[in-house]
């Protein structure tokens, strides 16, 4: 029988540096969420929300039209700072922000965790910060779809609606605001959820998690509001912090009886906590003790 040698074949290709080495870390996990059972129904019962508010603003500039439909609750359809913040800061978007976490964010880094792809990775030319970049942008492209995305179509059809740029004139700072708390809910939802990805190999739990300690900490202040009546108890939900933040960037008087930065604090603590955090679990090398 002839045996043959098993030589190495060398590559000789050239090696080409992407200026965005993350891109294909993003593509990948946004086409396994779109895979995910019961996602694309998720992500469109997000969007319902969008188009009611859109038919909203249609509405309030035909307003003589549908007086018999809203005669005494014109107010309810005034366009104005308070509206998007109504959308942008409801609590059924939130919740909606954190079911899509819960189905396309959970396994962003406890997959690799535990099949140890981290090696593969970093074996790569690809850096820790590339890494995280494009588990992250993961989740700013669906957060965006759903904030930034329909917060600019609104101010754009008002305007076409209206046929002039007097609602600009009157809050020329609104788009800026839409795109300033897009970005910090988008961040902090990121730091969230990679957080809690990179605690567990188990996908399962990751995702009970997310959605366990959102919740928990709206069920605790509620609980201790309800026997206290101390709205600083609000510094323990997730969502009344977002809430409160938000009406700093939409100029409106906060929701609860306390200085909207106490908020901003909680929420940055809890970013810096998700980095380093990350920065120690996500390595090349496990180490074994």
């Amino acid at each position: 029988m002839t045996i043959r040698e098993k030589g190495y074949a060398h590559w000789e290709g050239q090696l080409r540096e992407r200026r965005f080495p993350w891109t294909p870390i993003t593509w990948l996990g946004i086409r396994l969420a779109f895979k995910k059972k019961y996602f694309k129904f998720i992500i469109f019962s997000s969007l319902v929300p969008a188009v009611v508010f859109l038919v909203g603003i249609y509405i309030s500039e035909r307003i003589e039209d549908f007086q018999s439909m809203f005669r005494g609750n014109r107010q309810l359809l005034e366009v104005n700072p308070a509206y998007f913040k109504t959308y942008l800061c409801g609590d059924f978007l939130l919740f909606m922000m954190v079911m899509i976490l819960v189905v396309s964010g959970a396994g962003l880094i406890s997959d690799d965790l535990k099949h140890n792809s981290l090696q593969l990775y970093f074996a790569r030319p690809l850096s820790k910060r590339d890494y995280l970049l494009g588990k992250a942008n993961v989740i700013v492209f669906f957060l965006l779809l759903l904030t930034l995305i329909p917060g600019l179509v609104f101010i754009i059809f008002k305007l076409l609606f209206a046929g002039n740029f007097q609602f600009l004139a009157s809050y020329p700072w609104l788009p800026l605001s839409v795109i300033g708390y897009s970005l910090f809910v988008t961040g902090f939802f990121c730091a969230y959820t990679l957080l809690l990805s990179s605690l567990s190999k188990n996908r399962r739990y990751v995702s009970i998690l997310i959605f366990t300690v959102y919740l928990f900490s709206d069920i605790l202040f509620g609980f201790f509001y309800e026997n206290y009546k101390n709205p600083a108890f609000a510094l323990i939900s997730l969502k009344a912090n977002l809430q409160q933040v938000g009406s700093w960037f939409f100029r409106l008087k906060p929701a609860y009886a306390f200085p909207w930065y106490w908020s901003l604090l909680i929420l940055l603590a809890f970013g810096i906590a998700a980095a380093l955090v990350l920065n120690k679990k996500v390595r090349g090398v496990e180490v074994v003790k």
